[in-house]
């Protein structure tokens, strides 16, 4: 998949009632994995259901995503400001110099390196005080 800028909304816990009313009012169906699902959190902890990431793809060019905010995950939630821009896909020169390039002046969240799920990921804030988000997604295997 080459390179796609998607928004990703950000909650104060009710990300899935977001997501369900927009899944509903676009016609999409939204697909969501927890912090706990994820493992992102310790057994029993109070945000382990949480959503960590979700998806609701609209169209083909519309797709947008969705997380809870806890405590720890970056900048702390704002209403009105709650909206991270997000460059996904599989293109590694062109991500690894996009991250470089715009979190020159600003401050990085979280490093670009491997995560959990397989891909690499790294997130910060820019110059101008938007946050973006960067996931280069691991290869995929080819089926022969």
């Amino acid at each position: 998949m080459p390179a796609a800028l998607h928004p990703y909304l950000n909650f104060a816990g009710n990300a899935r009632e977001a997501f369900e009313f927009y899944g509903e009012a676009l016609g999409a169906n939204p697909q969501f994995a927890t912090f706990g699902e994820f493992h992102a959190v310790p057994e029993g902890d109070p945000n382990a259901d949480k959503i960590m990431h979700g998806s609701l793809e609209v169209t083909e060019l519309i797709r947008l995503y969705v997380s809870d905010t806890i405590e720890g995950m970056g900048p702390p939630f704002q209403q009105g400001t709650n909206v991270t821009l997000s460059l996904m896909g599989d293109d590694e020169p062109v991500l690894r110099s996009a991250y470089e390039k715009l979190s020159v002046g600003g401050t990085v969240t979280m490093p670009l390196e491997k995560q959990m799920w397989g891909d690499v990921y790294g997130s910060f804030t820019d110059r101008f005080g938007i946050v973006w988000q960067v996931n280069i997604s691991a290869p995929q295997e080819s089926q022969g």
